[in-house]
């Protein structure tokens, strides 16, 4: 059975009445994706904190970082995990099959992250996502000490509790729009 029609059950704004420079930026999505993400026409109601949330991704998951694009990838899929958040499994699900050239990569870090063959320092941070996502009130110094002691400077530390708390805020505006992934992220591959 397919998944539903809706990209959100609020419903989303008319592309046309948009204002111009998020017309530009769905112009760009199309030219580069083939398709607009639907969180971006969820947000379309709110034009103001679509481009905050916009601007807010790009700088977690764009940026200079000293977590790469995959490691932020599978942070997303590992948060999303825990949440059971449907679009953010599906869309970061495809990320991770993409970055890394793996097709069983993404659905590992859906599932089960623990099955994955990870270096060290993936699996410490993302046994952290995992703690901070489901059980945050836990977090503490042996935790920090021990993402450190794979390598972690302060600076990643808090790279991965920002992108961490990014994808719990993302996946719970998901879940509250009942949110559907574009059917695009489904044919994904490498």
């Amino acid at each position: 059975m397919p998944q539903p029609e809706h990209i959100s059950v609020l419903g989303v704004a008319d592309p046309t009445a948009l204002d111009d420079d998020l017309k530009a930026i769905w112009a760009k999505c199309v030219d580069k994706l083939g398709f607009v993400p639907n969180v971006y026409s969820a947000y379309s109601l709110k034009p103001q904190r679509l481009r905050h949330f916009m601007a807010m991704y790009n700088e977690i998951m764009l940026a200079k970082s000293g977590l790469s694009k995959l490691e932020r990838e599978m942070v997303a899929v590992v948060v999303s995990s825990a949440n059971r958040c449907y679009y953010c499994l599906v869309a970061h699900g495809a990320a991770v099959r993409q970055l890394s050239g793996d097709p069983e990569l993404g659905e590992m870090m859906a599932l089960n992250y623990r099955v994955a063959r990870l270096d060290a320092r993936q699996r410490a941070m993302l046994d952290f996502a995992w703690k901070m996502t489901t059980t945050p009130w836990l977090i503490e110094e042996a935790d920090r000490a021990a993402l450190r002691g794979v390598g972690l400077s302060n600076d990643d530390l808090f790279d991965l509790g920002e992108t961490v708390a990014f994808f719990n805020l993302s996946n719970r505006m998901a879940s509250a729009t009942d949110m559907m992934p574009n059917r695009e992220y489904h044919k994904t591959e490498r």
